[in-house]
């Protein structure tokens, strides 16, 4: 089933989006984009999915976004001041100019790994639980129009077959009839005894008792999981 839930979480000085997808597949694949300060909660968060949905192609997104004045990245100064000397004894220059090309060098800018806040993770954990829910009940509503679906469609495939058992006894004196016919046109004489044989042997080819019964046990059995369905439904 198809399924989508997403939570929003404003806290000071970030805010913190949680957003979990579902696509149709027949066994649970969880794919994750989270944060490196939270990739060593993955495995955590993909078994905490994993006991909410059982299947489906599933994509689950962390996005961590500064709101704030707080940040982790920094300039590394010692490294641009070097990157400057070397470019003024290569170049000699404006300092700004050189400032700008020491920027764009590698490890210019350093970025401090954030150790996890619990308390904040505490917030997204519920925050993926309320996702979850959300697309459950995505995935519920769904099952509840597709369920409405089927039952009409069987509904109508049981008056359907209800109208093929009152045809089928009419439809076999028509073949009768179209034979008798066939063979007065031929202005033939025929052994009557050995045409009822032929008949018979022709009927039986045409004999439809068998799919009628088949049809008849699919449409009960498929009623009876369609109502299995329905309970599970209520229930949830």
């Amino acid at each position: 089933m198809t399924g989508y839930g997403k939570q929003v979480i404003q806290l000071p000085s970030r805010k913190i989006t949680v957003e979990i997808k579902s696509l149709n597949s027949r066994n649970l694949d969880i794919n994750t984009r989270i944060p490196s300060s939270y990739r060593e909660k993955e495995l955590e968060i993909r078994n905490r999915i994993a006991a909410s949905l059982t299947r489906g192609k599933i994509d689950f997104n962390l996005y961590i976004e500064i709101t704030g004045e707080e940040s982790n990245t920094s300039i590394n100064a010692g490294v641009v001041q070097h990157y400057m000397q070397q470019l003024q004894d290569i170049v000699p220059g404006e300092q700004m100019e050189h400032l700008k090309m020491a920027m764009r060098l590698p490890d210019s800018l350093k970025t401090e790994r954030d150790e996890i806040d619990e308390g904040e993770y505490k917030t997204i954990v519920d925050a993926i639980d309320k996702a979850l829910e959300a697309l459950n009940t995505y995935r519920t509503d769904e099952g509840k129009v597709l369920l409405e679906d089927f039952a009409d469609r069987i509904k109508a495939l049981h008056l359907l077959l209800e109208e093929v058992v009152v045809m089928d006894p009419q439809r076999t004196e028509q073949v009768k009839e179209r034979l008798r016919k066939a063979l007065s046109e031929l202005k033939e004489n025929v052994d009557e005894n050995r045409f009822e044989q032929e008949l018979i042997y022709y009927l039986e080819k045409y004999d439809i008792t068998e799919e009628k019964v088949r049809l008849k046990s699919h449409l009960d059995y498929f009623d009876q999981a369609l109502a299995a369905g329905m309970r599970s439904l209520k229930a949830a």
